[in-house]
Parts: structure tokens; C-alpha cells; sequence
């Protein structure tokens, strides 16, 4: 019996909304008035611009690949694609052997796990664990 009143209801609303799209449609727009008689004051004449000098877009990669390219010389080097990456390694590298364990490389989650373990069970608690979530990003207010 539902099915045959939501059938029912879902028909009336289909009608109904082709009758008001139906009766919703555009006029025709009223006639302008005349324009009115020349005037006796002179029209000022536009001040002609030059043209705006045209903008050279760069791709996505071409921009990438200047940012890369650390000497402008059209190629990227080794070193080049390497020096940012020696800085983010030898944070991570704590004993500075050059090479990295997995404890080096997992030092933020095993620091995080040891803040988070209050108790120095070895293991979390629900409670402890609801500390290790990342925090939640702020709404930006509108300054409207």
C-alpha cells in the first residue's frame, strides 16, 4: 500500500512541476522606447589602449621543471634533484651513519606512541590512543 501512495505522490509531483516549468516560460521582452533626439552636448570619444602584452603561460611540468632546474641551464642534474632531499635524510639519519633503520625512519610514530602511553604498558588504552589523533584543521572565517 506504501508503494502504491509514494507512486502516487512521486506522479502528482512529476505533473505538477511539468505544469509550473510549462507556465514558467519566457516572455516576451516589453519594447524599448525611442531613443531620444540627438542632444546638442558633444560625445566624448574613448581614449583608444595599446594592447595588453601577451602573457607566455607555462605548463604544470614546464614549472616543475624550472623549479628543479636550480642552475637555469636547461637540464637537471643529479645533484640538483638530490640537495633537497640530503636535508630531509639527515633528519632522519639520528646516528649519521648514512644509512637509516627502520626506528630512525619511524622515529615520529614511536615518539608519538611513547607520549601516547602514559601508563608505560607497551600497549594503548582507548583513552591513550584518542591522544595520538591528528588535530582537527580550523575553519577559515569569512571577513565578509
Amino acid at each position: 500500500m506504501t508503494r502504491f501512495l509514494a507512486g502516487a505522490a512521486a506522479c502528482f509531483l512529476f505533473l505538477t512541476g511539468a505544469f509550473l516549468f510549462w507556465q514558467g516560460r519566457a516572455q516576451q521582452p516589453a519594447a524599448l522606447p525611442p531613443a531620444p533626439a540627438q542632444s546638442t552636448l558633444t560625445m566624448v570619444q574613448p581614449q583608444v589602449l595599446p594592447p595588453a602584452p601577451e602573457a607566455t603561460p607555462k605548463s604544470r611540468e614546464q614549472k616543475r621543471f624550472s623549479r628543479a632546474d636550480k642552475d637555469k641551464n636547461g637540464r637537471i642534474e643529479r645533484e640538483e634533484l638530490l640537495t633537497p632531499r640530503r636535508k630531509a635524510f639527515a633528519k632522519l639519519d639520528k646516528n649519521g651513519n648514512g644509512a637509516l633503520s627502520f626506528e630512525e625512519w619511524a622515529v615520529k610514530t614511536v615518539d608519538k606512541f611513547a607520549g601516547a602511553d602514559k601508563d608505560r604498558t607497551g600497549w594503548l588504552t582507548p583513552a591513550e590512543f584518542a591522544t595520538t589523533a591528528p588535530p582537527r584543521p580550523k575553519k577559515k572565517r569569512c571577513s565578509c
